[in-house]
């Protein structure tokens, strides 16, 4: 997409639905130099698969105000409209993309990619396990019931070919980090920090070994954003209240480090394997100490939600006739929509970046090269 303006962003966090027009004969045909676009993470990605699953219901966002600026509806989406994938399949002439469980989806729907997405969950089984959300190892199983479909419809050559040349956007361990905190506040005092940051970067790498085996080339990854500075963390410290939650950001830290490192090596042992890290902390850190430059009049307090900074996870909650969450005027004056995910202004702040951001933002490749190059 030419000329897309460059602005910074938080890290979590369609445009008027592209349709595009096609003959087709048959299910067999698709568009000749289409990439298509799989998508996995938590619910920075979810574009509505955990309305189909029994979860707890800070992991559903099917409730208004969720999707009241774009859509109109709640869709599932973790904002009040789109999230970043639906601005990467802009970009890349691509419709939307659907969450993999929606009801009468087909193979020639999946043939331009498929959302795995679902929120709450982590790199670690253990993440949010009794809340049955879809760990990134069993997306990565549903990506290989999409693959066996593929092949059962389109036959093996035609599969390689949408499998090779497909992107693939990756964003997950923010639930990771956060989890061992909602359940011990003490965890790390008795538990390795740098074992637990290399538990996480190890289960991402190996989906991402595993989707190269199969046939994926070109990835596009996240690394970790100011998660320590979403609303609902500035209160995780009593002591310092307001402040980012420190315990989380060395965290943040140590993966950044890492994800960088595996990436890079496995690039130098992989044949044809290609990637795009953004780096969500550094655009973060920028949006939040620079508020005004990208049309932000608030990035500590989210839209909705209820208590202090609007952190708490009530937003689209009623007990009864009345709400039991407050809700802002003008959504577009806030980096937050509600207290742990970004607004649509602000995901497609951060989708422009992904796709053609500076070097120093994204490399060694950004999504458009992805895309449009190889």
């Amino acid at each position: 997409m030419a000329n897309i303006k460059r602005f910074g962003l938080i890290f979590l966090l369609f445009p008027t639905m592209i349709l595009l027009i096609h003959s087709v004969s048959c299910e067999k045909t698709v568009l000749t130099n289409q990439a298509a676009l799989f998508v996995f993470g938590d619910s920075v990605f979810d574009v509505g698969n955990n309305n189909y699953i029994n979860t707890f219901r800070a992991a559903q966002a099917n409730v208004w105000p969720y999707g009241q600026t774009t859509f109109k509806f709640p869709t599932g989406r973790n904002s009040d409209g789109r999230l970043i994938p639906d601005f990467i399949a802009e970009y890349a002439w691509l419709p939307l993309i659907p969450p993999y469980l929606q009801p009468g989806n087909s193979v020639s729907q999946f043939t331009y990619g498929v959302n795995f997405a679902s929120a709450g969950a982590g790199a670690l089984v253990e993440t949010y396990r009794p809340q049955n959300v879809i760990p990134l190892g069993s997306q990565l199983n549903n990506f290989k019931n999409v693959e066996k479909m593929f092949k059962e419809k389109l036959g093996d050559a035609e599969t390689k070919r949408i499998l090779s040349r497909a992107v693939y956007l990756i964003q997950i361990g923010p639930n990771d980090y956060f989890y061992p905190f909602s359940v011990k506040a003490t965890y790390f005092q008795s538990n390795s920090k740098d074992k637990f940051v290399n538990y996480v970067i190890g289960n991402t790498t190996t989906v991402i070994e595993e989707i190269y085996k199969i046939g994926g080339r070109k990835f596009g990854i996240m690394n970790m954003g100011r998660l320590d500075c979403v609303p609902s963390l500035l209160t995780m410290d009593p002591t310092r209240i307001g402040s980012c939650f420190e315990p989380i950001t060395e965290l943040i830290k140590l993966h950044n480090v890492r994800i960088s490192n595996v990436l890079r090596d496995f690039q130098r042992r992989s044949p044809g394997f290609k990637y795009s890290l953004f780096d969500a902390y550094t655009a973060g850190t920028e949006a939040i100490e620079n508020p005004t430059k990208y049309g932000f009049k608030e990035v500590k307090k989210a839209c909705c939600g209820s208590g202090p900074f609007r952190g708490s996870s009530t937003c689209g909650y009623r007990s009864g006739p009345s709400r039991d969450f407050d809700i802002c005027e003008n959504v577009s004056d806030y980096m937050f929509f509600d207290g742990s995910h970004t607004s649509e202004k602000a995901n497609q702040q951060t989708a422009e970046l992904m796709w053609d951001g500076p070097s120093d933002l994204v490399g060694p490749f950004n999504l458009k090269t992805l895309f449009q190059k190889f």
